[in-house]
């Protein structure tokens, strides 16, 4: 009886080492990747006042050495830089046509597989969506059916990439085409927000401004 008993005593501690064993070879947990890079705009060089002309976008608005600015939409020159809450942003409200802007790493694509996190601090004004863009590797532009909608306020969104369905998107029209299956998110070359509307001018109308925004995803040498 004695025997049995330690017999008994041994496999529990066997037991013990085997299942400690398996939770030791469990792999960590996946975390965020770090903050790649952040872009919080400034206002062109110009003379005379700030009006819509003197304020339109232009390279210089952009202050991370390490990106560039790209707007797409064939009335994209009316967008321009303003100042709202002490910030700087883009705004679209003369825009006659839709508008995307993306954000394009000089030195490499981006992998925004798994954690990989789109943060930007955005206002959408009136009825008005914005929906998450972007050019994977191949040069296709792609647009996300996850719709963003402040309600005239500026909030922080957070943009995941997995479990959206992506859409063709013409680079001229920016007119949503048949759907991409499966695109490759983790090769991509820029990302960033469109609205498929136009702006709706000064005041309380349609239109979108883009302030602060952060992009969280690993690297990939082009």
């Amino acid at each position: 009886m004695l025997r049995l008993r330690r017999i008994g005593l041994m496999m529990i501690a066997i037991g013990v080492v085997v299942r400690s064993g398996v939770a030791l070879a469990q792999p960590a947990p996946a975390t965020r990747p770090p903050l790649l890079f952040k872009e919080e705009w400034r206002l062109p060089k110009h003379e005379g006042p700030s009006t819509d002309e003197n304020m339109r976008f232009k390279p210089e608005v952009v202050t991370n050495e390490r990106i560039e600015a790209k707007l797409y939409g064939s009335d994209a020159a009316v967008v321009r830089a303003a100042e709202h809450e002490g910030r700087i942003d883009l705004w679209n409200g003369l825009a006659t046509s839709p508008i995307a802007v993306t954000l394009r790493d000089k030195r490499n694509y981006l992998d925004l597989t798994g954690l990989a996190r789109l943060r930007w601090l955005v206002r959408t004004n009136a009825i008005y969506t914005l929906y998450p863009v972007m050019k994977v590797a191949d040069g296709t532009l792609i647009v996300g059916d996850r719709a963003i909608t402040t309600g005239g306020e500026f909030l922080q969104v957070e943009i995941a990439f997995v479990g959206m369905r992506w859409y063709k998107l013409d680079p001229q029209k920016l007119v949503v085409m048949p759907e991409v299956k499966s695109p490759d998110l983790s090769k991509v070359d820029e990302v960033g927000l469109v609205s498929l509307q136009p702006g709706g001018g000064h005041g309380i109308a349609g239109s979108f401004n883009l302030s602060t925004v952060e992009l969280y995803a690993k690297t990939v040498p082009r």
